[in-house]
């Protein structure tokens, strides 16, 4: 008879499920008594058969019996018009199939209809509950598709705590699953530890939680939270749930940045769908791999989430920057007309990253060089030396911004300057305009002292530097080769070229001849520092002077010609001649050439 409440398959012949008769369902070849309206929908039915099994048709037909009517109507009952054709399958005793899928619906329009045992024996709301009880609570997947379902039937699921009952299920079954009790002492915990991460969050279940809509996802995992599920295996199932639910915003789709006016609302889901994912994150560090993090902050920037939200995702990310890559950091803009990279927020993170890390650096100096916060230092300032050449080449890059990228990472995590000296280089290169004051500024990031040799090559023949910052490295690079000739200088020998008489003053136990010596070099490094300056003034004002005459004769071929040589001489502006000079250094010395992204301009 009716619906099966022993399974979620049908175990009896299906009959006739009804039939239609212009617009109208019919369930019998007998003439209808009365209709029911459900959702625009008529049904022609009998009235012995509903009455003998709904309380509440029972009283709406005494009523159209005083008022001489044969039509009904039921505006508000859950499911609508599908669900009806069951209830009234059910009262005509037609069988048809009992699922996890329309189990919370007719439950829902039981209730409604008031089928319950005062009405008939074994009715459908009694048949429904057995069929919770006995086959959807039971199973942690037949839990999770009942609960999908209530979400077109809410709030009447919600009033029937069938939503509740089924969370109740999914929660406690997954923590049973995965190797707790759900004893409410912390101490019991049973953990199997060497599980690996995928076996952790589970294959199924896992998965089977993506269908879910955000509001319920949230609900089932406080439920796991309360019952002592780990934060690891809550992080991995959020992970999972936001690779479904945003895959196209996090794999950033172009295409999503130009849809139409009318998926505003679609919009706004994904909006609420990311906030919410972002409210669910546990808190710790490591949790959650920080490519998963960047990739909910470029949803986050998309949709235009709150910015609450957004800096409570830097923050996250900053406790955690040393895992980062280089991708990570390249979060391309969503403004037209501004930087190609989010160059502010990886700013910001970059800034969240030492503030968090203050107190360990203090615990830990520069010269514990095994500490974690160290290492972790280390890799930070690789990375956003790599960036800084990755972003150098945005025209519209301004210079302060990559000044102050510089100037916050702290001066003892480089052993060496060659790698911000690159991007320095790739900065000039592409902004070839820049004032002279300007590309002063910018060098003055870089520690000439801490450049390799081969760098020092470059950088001394490269046109594209200050001149102030190529007599700098030029003189560095002759202290390194003093010393390198056995006659290293002292302190008192530094750029600011301290008077003899002071470090003679302090080494009063120095033997004569040494001081002597060291006087003797002194005076002539001096000299040639002297010799040098002016030659490049000589150099500076040669070049204003051929710029003037430029502007003067620019149509004479002659006096071209004659400019055209004396650039080849000096081999400072000519693009050419520079080109082969740095290409023939850097073949002379390949081991310079710091590997790079093929994107990207390599120092040139």
């Amino acid at each position: 008879m009716g619906a099966s409440g022993t399974d979620d398959k049908a175990t009896g012949p299906n009959q006739n499920s009804g039939t239609r008769r212009n617009d109208e369902r019919t369930f019998s070849d007998l003439q209808s008594d009365f209709i029911v309206q459900v959702d625009g929908v008529a049904f022609a039915l009998h009235k012995f058969p509903l009455l003998s099994r709904s309380g509440k048709i029972r009283k709406l037909v005494a009523e159209i019996r005083e008022s001489d009517a044969s039509q009904i109507e039921l505006s508000d009952l859950p499911g609508g018009s599908d669900v009806f054709e069951l209830t009234a399958k059910f009262c005509y005793g037609v069988y048809f199939e009992i699922t996890t899928s329309n189990v919370a619906a007719l439950f829902c329009a039981a209730e409604y209809l008031e089928m319950t045992e005062d009405y008939g024996t074994d009715n459908l709301l009694a048949r429904c509950e057995v069929f919770l009880n006995e086959i959807v609570l039971q199973s942690l997947e037949k839990s999770i598709e009942t609960l999908h379902s209530c979400e077109d039937i809410l709030p009447y699921a919600e009033e029937m705590k069938i939503v509740g009952r089924c969370i109740d299920a999914v929660a406690s079954k997954a923590c049973w699953e995965q190797g707790f009790s759900s004893s409410n002492n912390s101490d019991h915990l049973i953990y199997q530890k060497e599980s690996s991460p995928q076996q952790k969050i589970g294959d199924l279940w896992a998965e089977d939680l993506t269908i879910l809509r955000i509001d319920l996802f949230q609900r089932v995992l406080g439920a796991m939270r309360s019952r002592g599920m780990s934060s690891e295996r809550i992080g991995g199932v959020l992970m999972l749930y936001a690779q479904r639910s945003l895959q196209s915003l996090i794999e950033f789709d172009s295409d999503i940045l130009s849809r139409p006016e009318g998926n505003n609302l679609l919009k706004h889901e994904q909006r609420l769908c990311v906030e919410t994912i972002v409210s669910l994150l546990p808190v710790g560090k490591n949790i959650l791999s920080t490519s998963f993090l960047f990739g909910l902050l470029r949803a986050a920037i998309i949709v235009d989430t709150t910015v609450a939200c957004r800096l409570d995702l830097e923050r996250r990310i900053g406790l955690q920057l040393e895992k980062a890559t280089l991708d990570d950091l390249l979060i391309p803009s969503t403004q037209i007309g501004e930087t190609v990279f989010e160059v502010d927020i990886v700013y910001r993170v970059l800034l969240s990253f030492f503030q968090q890390n203050e107190d360990l650096l203090i615990s830990h100096p520069a010269c514990d060089s095994n500490s974690p916060s160290r290492k972790s230092v280390v890799r930070v300032v690789r990375l956003i030396d790599a960036y800084l050449a990755e972003i150098a080449t945005d025209v519209n890059l301004k210079l302060s911004k990559f000044v102050a990228f510089a100037e916050l990472l702290p001066d003892n995590a480089r052993a060496t300057d060659d790698a911000l000296y690159r991007a320095i280089d790739i900065y000039l290169k592409a902004h070839p305009n820049l004032p002279d004051l300007e590309r002063r500024k910018i060098c003055k990031v870089m520690d000439c002292q801490k450049l390799s040799q081969e760098a020092c090559a470059h950088a001394a023949q490269n046109e594209r530097l200050p001149v102030q910052a190529m007599v700098q490295v030029l003189y560095f690079e002759q202290l390194r080769l003093r010393k390198a000739l056995g006659r290293p200088y002292t302190d008192a020998e530094n750029v600011d070229q301290c008077h003899p008489s002071q470090r003679t003053a302090s080494n009063p136990t120095l033997p004569r001849d040494n001081n002597t010596s060291l006087r003797r070099e002194n005076r002539e490094l001096k000299l040639e520092f002297a010799r040098m300056k002016t030659r490049l003034d000589e150099l500076e004002r040669e070049h204003e002077n051929m710029k003037q005459e430029m502007e003067k004769t620019a149509s004479t071929n002659g006096f071209l010609t004659s400019v055209s040589k004396r650039f080849g001489k000096m081999n400072l502006f000519t693009k050419n001649n520079s080109k082969e000079s740095n290409i023939k250094l850097v073949q002379q010395k390949p081991e310079f050439r710091i590997p790079s992204r093929r994107r990207r301009h390599s120092v040139s």
